[in-house]
């Protein structure tokens, strides 16, 4: 686990901007793909105290489960310069999967590995074998990770929604922000809604939460495999309302600094993304905060081209 206190070990993150380097690199030719951050083209100079805006204390925790504390990874310095998230745990106990997945070059047959690994690790298809009887009041066994991918899908607000905004909160350190409705607190009413909501959703589930952990490594390992040498991904998304989105900073030239819920859904189509609100906006989001795309299951999971994106504080700029 990772404590705030550490912050400092990782001011490496920070520096790289403080001293005056470039922040703002050049996009490469594919019109998704960037090589680095181009959202701040044209934008005001930035300064270090701007760099190192990040969530205020009640956004988000002390602890995590990753190798940055949650206030270096919510901040504007990790989207201009990110660094590779790791789950605590995660990469070790699973070496002899990724090993093997380095060994396919095709998609589909490292799909299908992972699916099946998932199967044979977590007992998905035996549910007796975990305890579990076809006579029990409730019967959640079929709810795993592709099931909380397709519910997301369906409805980022449902009861899938609220597992996979809970595992942000939980292995990144960023709380929900909005689910259904604003949660402002950690002791109002809409909070003791949603964490019941999660408690409901993950009882009698098959370690669903470190299922989870094992997607997130797998969608990372993907990105790399299919983007080398790409750091970010420009996407889309839809807003509506002048409060949908909480507005940080203006950074000139129609860039805008803002804070995102701790998990969003992205499209890699502005035409798509423009069907989801009155205002659209781009955004280049570090492949380190992509949990999941429609993508990374070749017919399996639904979509047009949806990226579910980890959030944080982020420089935005809006099309229209």
């Amino acid at each position: 686990m990772t404590d705030s206190k550490e912050l400092n070990q990782n001011r490496p993150l920070f520096g790289k901007f403080a001293d005056g380097a470039d922040s703002r690199r050049c996009c490469d030719n594919a019109p998704s793909v960037c090589k680095a951050n181009n959202t701040l083209s044209g934008a005001a100079d930035i300064t270090a105290e701007v760099l190192r805006t990040t969530l205020p204390p009640h956004a988000r925790r002390a602890i995590n489960r990753c190798n940055l504390p949650a206030d270096a990874l919510a901040s504007l310095a990790f989207q201009l310069g990110p660094q590779a998230l790791e789950l605590d745990g995660v990469l070790p106990l699973h070496r002899t999967l990724f090993e093997r997945l380095d060994e396919l070059t095709a998609v589909v047959d490292r799909a299908a590995l992972f699916q099946s690994y998932m199967t044979a690790h977590f007992m998905l298809d035996d549910a007796p074998a975990l305890g579990l009887s076809d006579n029990a009041r409730i019967n959640r066994s079929k709810l795993d990770y592709l099931r909380l991918l397709r519910g997301w899908l369906f409805d980022s607000e449902g009861r899938e929604g609220a597992i996979l905004k809970a595992w942000v909160e939980s292995r990144f350190g960023l709380l929900t922000g909005f689910h259904r409705r604003p949660i402002p607190a950690a002791d109002s009413p809409e909070r003791e809604a949603f964490d019941r909501e999660v408690a409901t959703g993950l009882y009698t589930t098959c370690a669903l939460e470190t299922q989870l952990d094992l997607l997130y490594a797998w969608a990372q390992y993907e990105l790399g495999r299919r983007n080398p040498g790409i750091s970010h991904l420009t996407l889309y998304r839809g807003y509506s309302g002048a409060a949908a989105l909480p507005l940080l900073d203006e950074l000139g030239n129609g860039h805008s600094l803002v804070q995102l819920n701790n998990l969003s859904s992205f499209s890699a189509s502005r035409e798509r993304a423009d069907e989801f609100g009155d205002r659209v906006l781009a955004c280049a989001v570090p492949l380190a905060k992509v949990l999941a795309f429609s993508q990374l299951l070749p017919g399996r999971l639904q979509g047009e081209d949806e990226y579910l994106v980890i959030g944080g504080v982020a420089a935005v700029s809006w099309l229209n």
